[in-house]
């Protein structure tokens, strides 16, 4: 029953001070809004990192092609992977799910009046389910068609679109650095990856790419997909030691090649949006801090202007606890009021910079819980000295206070 007339009591002396009272909440609300908004871009921002990521392919080994050092400095074309590399991996290495070679160049792309300079890629088959495409019309090529070195294409979502408009490409005959190419297959959109889009590009096997369009005799990557029960440092480390062997590199000597892991890309992706969300959560609860001295000077104000309050309510049995917490429950509340209001603010302002900018920014219940209670522990840590002193107060020296 007290804690309830405490309430009651120190509602009624926030409303007789109501523009005080909104202003000292002002930096309560400020700071929790700006940790609710700084943390949702920040988690934004980690979304979409890790989704640009996701959509270069899951379980996903990269076998790059590296350059020989000669007397210290790198020299020479990168041409050390080969098709050969490529066949040999699934039957010596465990935990290859699936692997495509690559092979990539630009191509001129003509049909009729449209023309365009686009990218191609030389891959097999398997290449859609390692980068996670999906087959928007038509088919992709098959295994045959890679064998005996077919033109074939399977063209992207934006590269369709400049050739032909919103006619349908499959079945149409599109010439590519003045080759004739059958479409066989168009790509559903998936995006940009940095500068790289993956819908302005063309699929064509690696086998054509290398002797009919490009003149290659070497890859410029080779894809591996590992099982999803694979150790995929297991499955990197029979690579490497598979391609040492085949390439003749002797202990102590640099590899001409260098695996990309997917999974560490991801782990270091997460391991920097982390950092960068703590940053700006960091440099957001500066403000809560702010706010806090303004509640505790406030309520240093308070307890000055109700001196003799003080002292007739200790003259009247009032204990010193009594007035402590009475004191505190008013600090308290400010903060907890600062509080709701400043997670709406923050949802808010959140929603609407991800309408503005296009730049989706993720609210987590974690944060709000995390921002509002931390403005709670503000509205206690700073307002514990004014109440404290309140409630030291002697009564005789409160009464005669003038």
């Amino acid at each position: 029953m007290l804690f309830w007339t405490t309430l009651k009591v120190a509602l009624r002396s926030l409303w007789a001070a109501k523009m005080r009272s909104l202003l000292s909440m002002l930096g309560i609300v400020i700071g929790v809004g700006a940790v609710i908004a700084m943390l949702a871009v920040g988690a934004g921002a980690q979304k979409q990192v890790l989704g640009h990521i996701t959509a270069l392919g899951s379980n996903l080994l990269m076998v790059m092609p590296g350059q020989p050092r000669t007397g210290g400095v790198r020299s020479g074309a990168v041409e050390t992977l080969v098709l050969e590399d490529a066949e040999a991996v699934p039957g010596a290495v465990e935990g290859v799910l699936a692997l495509s070679p690559v092979v990539r160049g630009t191509g001129q792309f003509k049909f009729f009046g449209a023309n365009k300079q686009s990218s191609v890629m030389g891959v097999n088959p398997g290449y859609l389910g390692l980068r996670n495409f999906e087959i928007a019309a038509g088919r992709m090529f098959t295994e045959s068609e890679v064998a005996r070195r077919a033109k074939v294409a399977v063209l992207g979502a934006d590269l369709a679109s400049d050739l032909f408009g919103t006619a349908d490409p499959v079945g149409q005959t599109v010439k590519v650095n003045g080759s004739a190419f059958l479409v066989v297959g168009a790509l559903q959109a998936k995006g940009t990856q940095g500068p790289f889009s993956f819908d302005d590009q063309a699929l064509v096997p690696h086998t054509t790419a290398m002797k009919r369009l490009f003149g290659k005799d070497y890859l410029d990557e080779i894809d591996v997909q590992t099982t999803p029960d694979a150790d995929q440092a297991a499955v990197q480390a029979g690579i490497e030691e598979l391609l040492r062997r085949r390439h003749a590199i002797r202990f102590g000597q640099d590899d001409d090649f260098h695996v990309r892991n997917m999974a560490e890309m991801v782990e270091t992706a997460t391991t920097v949006t982390g950092i960068f969300s703590l940053l700006l959560g960091s440099v957001a609860a500066i403000s809560l801090f702010v706010g806090g001295i303004g509640i505790m000077n406030i309520m240093l104000v308070t307890v000055t202007e109700r001196t003799r309050e003080i002292g007739i309510r200790k003259a009247i049995g009032a204990r010193d606890r009594d007035i402590l917490a009475q004191f505190l429950v008013e600090a308290v509340l400010m903060s907890a009021l600062g509080g709701v209001t400043g997670v709406g603010a923050g949802v808010a302002v959140a929603r609407l910079s991800g309408l503005v900018s296009g730049f989706e920014a993720v609210v987590q219940p974690q944060s709000v819980a995390l921002a509002f209670s931390f403005a709670v522990l503000v509205g206690v840590f700073f307002g514990f000295y004014p109440a404290r002193r309140a409630s030291a107060l002697d009564p005789i020296d409160a009464l005669s206070y003038e």
